[in-house]
Parts: C-alpha cells; structure tokens; sequence
C-alpha cells in the first residue's frame, strides 16, 4: 500500500493507494466519528462492493442510500434522498458519511456532508479511475444545474481517501479511457516527465497493467496533492487543474448530463485548448499531435460534437467559475507540462478554435 497526505494542516488527510483496501476495516475505523455511518453509493457499485464495505462496519450503525447512477441524475433533487436518510435515521452532526462510488457520487455525497448540519466527516471510497485520480482528492464537492455543470457546491475536504486499485478490475472501457484523460492532464498542466511516461506506458494501462496503474494514480495523486495543498479554494495555481474543463462543461451541459462521460469531454476540451495554445504561439504543431496522439491512443474522442456550434460554445463556456465580469477565462498551455493560470483569451482566436478545429 502507497500512503499519501494532502497537507492542509488541520484539514490534512491520507490518500491510500494499493490494493485489497475494502478490506481493511483499520483503515475505516480511524477515520469514522462516532457509531452513526451512512453509505452513499448507487445502483451499479452497490451490488459489486456495498457488501465488502458493510462487513467493515459491522460494530457501527450503518445505513445506505443507493441512488441511480449517472451524471443526470447529479441534481438537488437527488442530493435530497442523502438529506431525507440522515434526518429519518435521526444522524447527529458526529455521523460519518462515507461516498462509495465514482466521481458524482463523491461530489453529491462529500456535499451532503458538506451541508448536513453544517458539516458532518465523510470519508471517500472511489470506483473509478477518474475518481481515483482527481475528484476524490481536493474537497470540491456540488451537484449540477441544468444551465451549468458543478455551479452549486462547496470546497470540503474528506477524512481520507481509500483508492482500492481492484475496484478497477469491474471498470468498463470506456469508463477506464475517461478516467485516463485527468492522468494525462497531469502531464500536460505540471510533470512534462509523467507525460513522456504515458506516452510509452498508454498501451500497458489500457490492458489494465496493475504496476503501470498503481504508478499512474500514485503520480496523478501526488501532483493533485500538492497543488491542492499550495491553493485549497483555487485562488491560484490549483485552477490549472481545470485544463480543458470549460471546454468541456459546454460539451456534457450543451449535449445533455450523459451522453459524454465527463473524460471524455475534458479529452475533446484539451484538444481544443492545446489548439489555441498554438494559435496563441506557445504549442508547436507538433506538440499538438502528440497531445492528440496520445488522447486517441487512450481510446478517448477527440473532436467536439458536431451539434455545438461555435455561438452555442460560447454561450455555455459563459457559465464558467472562472469567468470574471462576465469575460471567459481559460487555462491554456505554455508547453507540454506548464500550464498557464486563467486568462482572457482574445475573442477572435477562441472562435477560430471553435470554429475549425475538429470540424473537418
């Protein structure tokens, strides 16, 4: 087992990489407040791991919400059954929630946390790699409106984060290829050598290497803790984080919560910032190619959707946390492992971008 820690002082907090870890109830036990657990999960990952995590908790009083799984379903709406469970089961503000699942199921459940008299521990067990690597880690935590994605939520750190690398044992292709899109962000944005690595290494952690995997999230994790540590509220350098994701917000709000898994349009979103890097004089050509090259290679799309135009783009990347006075803010690239931090981008070059690249 790999141990990290996000330093954030009295909100600091272990990430454990490694496998076997749903059996671990050490590991549960040191993090969970008082006898009052609920599990937050939904209908795909209950029936494959509700059961390891409940045999951990057999001391504790433990109750479960399954809610139905996909980004559509990310609403307060749904975030309403957690708060209807907890009040139900009479929980006190010293019950622990724990997020079993993947990345909207730790948003909605560490914001229920977030919120349940005003702030309950929460612990999270994440299912997919995307989770695993990047929205596990960092305390953002929200639900989605149906005029922008994750508009509605709060930064909120978790107790731990238990990354059980065999989870990704039942992870399906495509889910494996979105998940692969936020390790290849961490290349792009800060570890030039990470992503020289993936370039040779993208074949083994498509067949599911477990070696080249651990090492993947333990990089991708590292980098995210250290910058989550040097800017919690992204004020600073932790917006980098967001290469590509106003891009790609327009495309899973504009195409509808589901249709593109959020890798995939962050993927298409890269793209299309690594394009506009070049157009700004930053990115080669070839700098660009191999971005793209090694996206594909990942199994990920990399061409916007053809039904979003330009006008449609900009009307949706309006609704955007960077954004300041109603200006569009991006994170572009410098060079292949230096992002920049946000920036206004001159209207003329976006639309170049948004209107050529990919529309071949």
């Amino acid at each position: 087992m790999k141990q990290l820690h996000v330093e954030l002082g009295d909100r600091g907090y272990p990430i454990y990489i490694g496998s076997q870890l749903l059996k671990r109830a050490d590991l549960y036990a040191g993090h969970i407040k008082s006898k009052q657990v609920l599990i937050v999960t939904n209908e795909t990952v209950a029936p494959l791991y509700l059961d390891q995590v409940l045999q951990n908790l057999q001391p504790y009083q433990v109750e479960t919400v399954i809610l139905p799984d996909g980004e559509q379903f990310k609403t307060l709406e749904h975030l309403s059954r957690i708060f209807d469970k907890l009040l139900a089961a009479k929980f006190s503000r010293n019950a622990t929630l724990i997020a079993l699942g993947g990345g909207v199921i730790g948003d909605m459940g560490g914001f229920a946390a977030a919120c349940y008299q005003r702030g309950i521990a929460f612990l999270q067990i994440p299912t997919t790699l995307l989770a695993q690597v990047d929205s596990s880690v960092g305390g953002k935590t929200g639900v989605n409106h149906p005029l922008g994605k994750n508009m509605i939520g709060a930064f909120y750190q978790p107790q731990c984060v238990l990354a059980d690398t065999d989870v990704l044992d039942t992870l399906d292709d495509r889910q494996l290829a979105a998940g692969l899109a936020e390790v290849i962000k961490y290349g792009l944005i800060r570890d030039a050598g990470f992503f020289v690595w993936l370039e040779s290494h993208i074949d083994a952690l498509r067949a599911r290497d477990k070696q080249a995997l651990a090492y993947a999230i333990e990089q991708s994790c590292r980098n995210k803790a250290e910058i989550v540590a040097e800017d919690e509220t992204e004020s600073g350098v932790r917006a980098t984080l967001n290469l590509g994701h106003t891009f790609g917000h327009a495309i899973e709000t504009g195409a509808g919560y589901g249709v593109y898994l959020h890798g995939e349009a962050v993927a298409i979103g890269m793209c299309q910032a690594a394009d506009l890097s070049l157009r700004k004089g930053w990115l080669s050509r070839q700098d660009v190619e191999r971005i793209i090259a090694l996206l594909r290679r990942a199994g990920l799309p990399v061409n916007p959707p053809a039904a979003l135009d330009a006008e449609r783009f900009l009307e949706l990347m309006a609704v955007d946390k960077k954004n300041l006075d109603g200006k569009i803010r991006l994170i572009l690239l410098e060079k292949i492992g230096k992002a920049t931090l946000p920036i206004y981008v001159d209207r003329s070059l976006l639309e170049l971008t948004l209107n050529t690249y990919g529309r071949d």
